[in-house]
């Protein structure tokens, strides 16, 4: 087993994953934070009370997904 080289691919790894990721933002992917960020709030009457006054920057209309 070469020790070395194994703690040198894993430290290749560490500093891929240290890179910031450089590529544009899809509309996908900021649908997907959007709702993420929407579903981990959802039981925050805050959250609840800024989307039924429609504080929101977003084009589309907030839609409150309670969990079953």
């Amino acid at each position: 087993m070469d020790v070395e080289r194994i703690i040198g691919d894993i430290e290749q790894l560490q500093e891929m994953f240290e890179a910031p990721d450089i590529r544009p933002l899809s509309a996908s992917d900021i649908s997907a934070a959007n709702r993420r960020h929407d579903e981990a709030l959802a039981n925050s009457p805050w959250f609840r009370l800024w989307q039924s006054y429609g504080v929101c920057c977003r084009p589309e209309t907030p839609v409150l997904q309670i969990p079953e």
